[in-house]
This record gives C-alpha cells, sequence and structure tokens, in this order.
C-alpha cells in the first residue's frame, strides 16, 4: 500500500446530513469513477467516486485532520 500523500477530497453521496467531500487515494480515483470501485477515505468510509469537488465545498473533518496531521 502506498504512503503517498493524498491530493484531493472526493465525494460519498450520503443518504442523510449534509454532501461532505472525503480525502482518497488519487491513485484509485480515476479507477474509481471509471470502473465504479469503490475507495476508503483516511476517516475509513468506503464508497465509489462519483463527483468532483468545487472550491469551498465541505471537506469531512475526520478525513481533514487526519491529512493535517500527515503534512507534519
Amino acid at each position: 500500500m502506498s504512503t503517498e500523500i493524498l491530493e484531493r477530497p472526493e465525494t460519498k453521496d450520503a443518504d442523510t446530513g449534509p454532501e461532505m467531500f472525503h480525502y482518497v487515494r488519487k491513485e484509485k480515483i480515476a479507477e474509481s469513477a471509471v470502473m465504479g470501485t469503490y475507495v476508503i477515505a483516511l476517516c475509513g468510509e468506503k464508497f465509489p467516486v462519483t463527483k468532483s469537488p468545487k472550491p469551498g465545498s465541505p471537506v469531512c473533518p475526520q478525513c481533514k485532520e487526519i491529512y493535517e496531521s500527515m503534512q507534519h
């Protein structure tokens, strides 16, 4: 498993609450979007990539905290 830094958040279609974008391994984004395979976010959520984030989109607080801790 790669320890490469994660590049951008991706979505999880939530049944409840606001849609949040999650951080996932960048090498898995295209595969999931094309093939429909599931990705695992830093916070542990599993989902297929269905959308790209836009600037200002809400990010999962747990993913953001984990991602920021990896930067130090």
